[in-house]
């Protein structure tokens, strides 16, 4: 099996700093790195696995128009604004999917500072489009009142923050889209986001998620985004490796 891989080096609707944008070079140094290896947690070698398509730097937003393929693909950000277009063009492919959004932020506004794409608008979009048939947020742990109003307007599921169970295993039954912004995490663990929000979900209970993903869903796509290395490079840089490799290692298993 063969999973795409390919950066998306913007961050233009970034509302509070830049830099998200220089992120994909230093993850894909940080998968590749001397330092690990390319097997998984529960026995995937990835040596091969990966078709680099290397980085794409749109002028604009209406330049983002991803590689995509019958093949699964893993986007690099960026910021949360390209998740938009990336669902758009992988729901062309495989029709409406259900998403699973790891956050500190949902992400539904209807505009945020005039700006109906900013990063903090693209799942009002989505749903609004008519583009996913289920959207399940977790880590979430900054909704107002807006925000919740959409949730419901949009019938989302949201595992907020104060509520995480370690034992919760989500469940999916179509394609699925896997939507992982690094700040989902406590800033312990990836210091180099744009908005710190502390009391999120550890390495560990993020990965114990993706790994007990169940419901034969077929994972289609995903995103890594939001790492801004202007804020801190090199722990973060691992760590969003480490959630590419067993985003990879779903993808083969489902």
């Amino acid at each position: 099996m063969k999973i795409g891989l390919q950066g998306i080096r913007y961050d233009a609707h970034s509302s509070h700093l830049r830099g998200a944008a220089d992120a994909p070079p230093l993850i894909r140094e940080a998968l590749h790195s001397a330092s690990a290896n390319y097997w998984t947690e529960h026995g995937q070698d990835l040596t091969g696995v990966f078709e680099d398509r290397g980085d794409f730097a749109p002028v604009s937003y209406e330049e983002i128009v991803p590689v995509t393929a019958v093949t699964p693909f893993i986007y690099l950000g960026g910021d949360h604004s390209i998740t938009f277009p990336l669902v758009r063009a992988v729901s062309e492919v495989h029709g409406p999917v259900e998403i699973l959004h790891f956050d500190a932020h949902p992400d539904l506004y209807d505009e945020f500072e005039g700006n109906r794409f900013s990063h903090a608008c693209p799942f009002a979009r989505i749903l609004e489009s008519g583009l996913a048939s289920r959207l399940v947020q977790v880590g979430i742990r900054t909704a107002h009142g807006h925000q919740r109003e959409q949730a419901k307007r949009f019938g989302v599921e949201v595992v907020e923050m104060k509520d995480f169970d370690d034992d919760w295993i989500p469940c999916f039954k179509g394609p699925l889209y896997i939507s992982f912004d690094l700040d989902c995490l406590d800033p312990a663990c990836a210091p180099g986001v744009s908005h710190w929000e502390p009391g999120g979900l550890t390495t560990r209970q993020a990965l114990r998620v993706i790994q007990s993903l169940r419901g034969g869903a077929q994972i289609v796509a995903a995103d890594i985004v939001e790492f801004n290395p202007h804020v801190e490079a090199k722990l973060t840089a691992m760590t969003a490796a480490k959630i590419l490799k067993e985003i990879a290692a779903a993808m083969m298993t489902h």
